[in-house]
């Protein structure tokens, strides 16, 4: 199998695993720290498995440009819930 072939398959897992786990997942956090919440041990470790793939998947985004805004977008969302939920802490 090709390089391309590869990056389309892993891509369509990816970006089907956002839409369906990942993304309701962090709106549900983001609106859990904008309330005053702090993060669970779950909620933790579900932002851990997020930034672990993160990092296995920078050689894809990096050879796919059409996928820079949309990474950009959620790496912004995941620092929002991660700096509100540090605020949280210090507050709590």
């Amino acid at each position: 199998m090709s390089q391309e072939a590869d990056d389309k398959g892993l891509a369509a897992v990816v970006l089907e695993r956002l839409e369906n786990e990942r993304l309701p997942r962090a709106l549900e956090l983001k609106e859990k720290v904008d309330a005053g919440a702090r993060l669970d041990d779950m909620d933790i470790a579900f932002l851990e498995r997020v930034f672990a793939d993160t990092e296995d998947l920078k050689p894809l985004v990096a050879r796919h440009p059409e996928y820079h805004q949309l990474a950009a977008r959620l790496i912004g969302l995941y620092e929002d819930i991660t700096s509100k939920a540090l605020e949280n802490e210090k507050a709590g």
